[in-house]
């Protein structure tokens, strides 16, 4: 009942707690997916490094992370553009 009453009160900042826990899982996806794009691309030069993939494979595949970085850090830039745009 008095959940009720004060509701008028607490649902703006409810709204604003969820609004900055969603930006923060957001931020933290996208982390964790540069985080693991490097990763790979560490694991793959130790894998060329000690002989497991041959020289050709090792272009091919780091061209692949390379350009999946270049495009989550240009996703990313056009997020902070569009949230800089919005206020």
């Amino acid at each position: 009942m008095l959940n009720l009453l004060l509701a008028p009160l607490t649902a703006p900042l409810d709204g604003i707690v969820w609004i900055a826990q969603q930006i923060q899982e957001r931020a933290e996806a996208e982390l964790d997916n540069a985080e693991n794009l490097h990763k790979r691309l560490l694991a793959l030069q130790l894998a060329v490094d000690m002989g497991e993939i041959s020289e050709e494979e090792f272009e091919a595949q780091e061209e692949m992370l390379l350009l999946a970085i270049q495009e989550l850090e240009e996703q990313q830039r056009q997020a902070a553009e569009n949230d800089d745009g919005q206020y």
